[in-house]
């Protein structure tokens, strides 16, 4: 009795993972059936990630990079999006803010070095740099427009300077370090839109066009349909 009553569960168990294994394939073929350029969308993400991670497998691009190919990895895990524009403006959005905040952290860095030669207060200089800029930039990040359009890149900008003006104290190679980085964030970000661009590209235009077309059409055979009834 107990050995028939174990078969059963474990085909219970069985029948249960065949089904959830089925449901897992209908919603699969759904989705692609729904939207090909979703699936198209995903071979070009792989694409770009693969395309970029030679720059760490090629040993001379390694050695002009160092650890900071990983940079142009995470960037494209982060840019990549599924239509042309919003690649475009989260790869502009990270290269200006990548650009800007390394250059404040720079800045900041060396501002912090001049009071270090005597009494030594570098750290407590760059840990109230820190702090001002990430209290000014996440209040700033509460502005409407700011929030609606650059969120991403305030990010970006508060997470680069803390990396440069905090990476500073630890190492002499401070303007090499970032050099490296925005180096390979360019990089990932223009592999990002030129894959975007010219393989089977996305545009949000078309998307909105069509939207527009089958309303139109709804409308009218609408309208029609009223109009037979009056």
């Amino acid at each position: 009795m107990e050995a028939r009553n174990l078969e059963k569960r474990l085909w219970l168990k069985g029948s249960g993972l065949l089904s959830t294994i089925h449901e897992i394939a209908r919603l699969t073929t759904k989705v692609a059936k729904d939207d090909p350029r979703r699936l198209i969308h995903s071979l070009k993400f792989g694409l770009t990630i693969s395309l970029v991670s030679f720059f760490y497998y090629l040993n001379p691009l390694y050695v002009t990079f160092r650890t900071s190919t990983m940079w142009a990895v995470l960037t494209v895990v982060v840019v990549f999006e599924f239509s042309v524009g919003a690649t475009i403006g989260k790869g502009l959005n990270r290269g200006l803010a990548t650009l800007v905040g390394g250059a404040l952290g720079l800045g900041a860095n060396h501002f912090a070095s001049l009071f270090g030669k005597n009494y030594e207060p570098e750290p407590v200089f760059i840990t109230l740099f820190v702090f001002l800029q990430a209290v000014v930039s996440t209040y700033i990040r509460f502005y409407p427009k700011v929030k609606a359009r650059y969120d991403y890149g305030m990010l970006m900008f508060i997470l680069t300077f803390c990396l440069i003006s905090i990476s500073g104290l630890r190492t002499d190679e401070i303007f090499d370090l970032a050099k490296e980085r925005l180096s390979t964030i360019l990089i990932g970000a223009s592999t990002c839109v030129i894959v975007s661009i010219f393989v089977s590209p996305v545009w949000a235009g078309e998307d909105l066009h069509n939207l527009v077309a089958q309303n139109i059409e709804k409308l009218g055979s609408f309208l029609e349909g009223a109009h037979i009834y009056i």
